[in-house]
């Protein structure tokens, strides 16, 4: 199979795979739909049950989750609400359970309302990741381990939370790899099709057949690089992403960068690099070591969060990048602000150019968005240029 077949495949992922969830629930297997990575995907798997990504990307519910909820608030929390309320999201309509957190105030407040739609448990996430706070978390997921065995019977044992950890750890070993990639310069494949592959992958039935999927497009990848084919050459500009989350819908600003003339090589979001540092295991409690992996994740809901500081600059090494753009979606106020915090300390640790891009999915601030993503390239390459 060809790395296009393989890609190809990987493109209708998520078509396919709500066919497949289907026949699951004919069958009798149970589903949980999730909201955000601080979710313990171990714990759902380890109930028995399927985890399935539930965030919306997508501008196509929008205007009638605004029915309901403000206008001006977060493009990617109508988006999620107008899926439940138009019943057009198959992955959300199998669910039997929905997974919250109180990650930002948008999103708690919208949880309230989408628990009319199916039946909600709501974790209250700690906003700092110090030991009190991870002593308070993982009672958290003591009760939703509790929440988890009353829907859907069975215990939560010891033996099946470490094998659900050995899956996931080995989904993020994939995904990191597949990621690794772009570390070569130049990078074998576009930033869209990358999102494209870990935003599809996230709607997987089978975790172990969409790792062995993502294994096998890494595999060509790394031969195509090995033979010197890539979209783009090594005077392109190379962008690190941060920000929001971002995927299939909201791919606005990654697909200005690369039909300005950029690649995109690094997201750092949440469903991309914040997604692989694996859970460690040990001879202890394999729920706290879940509830430490999940604690650390550095989200701008967490005060301070120099964790996203530091993992932004060690991408920005590792993957080479010329530049980095913040993402940010109106109404987002936690990555809206952190902005500041996290431009002053790039700058004062590197030289690495800065753009903050604030948007929502619409296409109506294209042409302008344009205009500065063409002036930040040009930055680059006068960088560059003058490096040399």
């Amino acid at each position: 199979m060809t790395k296009a077949e393989t890609f190809s495949e990987i493109a209708t992922l998520r078509e396919r795979n709500a066919l497949a969830l289907k026949d699951a629930k004919e069958a009798g297997a149970r589903v949980v739909g999730t909201y955000c990575l601080y979710s313990p995907a171990e714990l759902v798997v380890a109930a028995g049950a399927i985890p399935v990504s539930l965030c919306g990307t997508s501008p196509n519910p929008i205007p009638a989750a605004e029915k309901v909820l403000p206008r001006n608030l977060c493009p990617l929390i109508k988006s999620s609400y107008g899926f439940a309320a138009t019943d057009t999201c198959p992955y959300f309509h199998f669910a039997d359970l929905l997974i919250a957190e109180t990650t930002c105030d948008g999103k708690k407040k919208m949880y309230e309302l989408l628990s009319e739609f199916k039946p909600l448990h709501l974790m209250q996430l700690p906003q700092v990741q110090d030991g009190a706070a991870l002593d308070y978390w993982l009672g958290e997921l003591k009760r939703l381990a509790a929440r988890l065995e009353q829907e859907f019977g069975g215990e939560l044992t010891t033996e099946r939370l470490r094998d659900a950890i050995r899956l996931c750890n080995d989904e993020r070993r994939s995904l990191q790899a597949l990621q690794d990639i772009c570390r070569v310069k130049p990078t074998p494949i576009s930033g869209l099709d990358l999102l494209t592959v870990l935003h599809n992958r996230g709607f997987s039935v089978d975790k172990q057949e969409a790792i062995a999927l993502v294994d096998r497009l890494t595999a060509e990848l790394w031969e195509m690089a090995g033979a010197g084919m890539s979209p783009f050459t090594e005077e392109t500009p190379r962008v690190l992403l941060t920000g929001v989350p971002v995927g299939i819908g909201s791919d606005k600003v990654v697909r200005l960068v690369e039909e300005c003339g950029g690649s995109v090589v690094c997201f750092e979001s949440c469903g991309a690099y914040k997604k692989v540092e694996p859970v460690t295991e040990d001879a202890g409690d394999p729920l706290r070591a879940i509830a430490e992996r999940y604690l650390r994740i550095p989200c701008s809901c967490m005060s301070p969060n120099q964790g996203r500081f530091e993992l932004v600059e060690r991408l920005a090494r590792e993957f080479q990048a010329d530049g980095v753009i913040d993402l940010t979606w109106q109404g987002c106020h936690t990555y809206n602000i952190e902005s500041y915090s996290l431009k002053k300390y790039l700058q004062e640790r590197t030289a690495i150019p800065f753009l903050q891009i604030e948007t929502d999915y619409s296409e109506s601030d294209t042409e302008q968005l344009k205009v500065r993503i063409e002036a930040f390239l040009e930055i680059l390459q006068r960088a560059r240029g003058s490096a040399q």
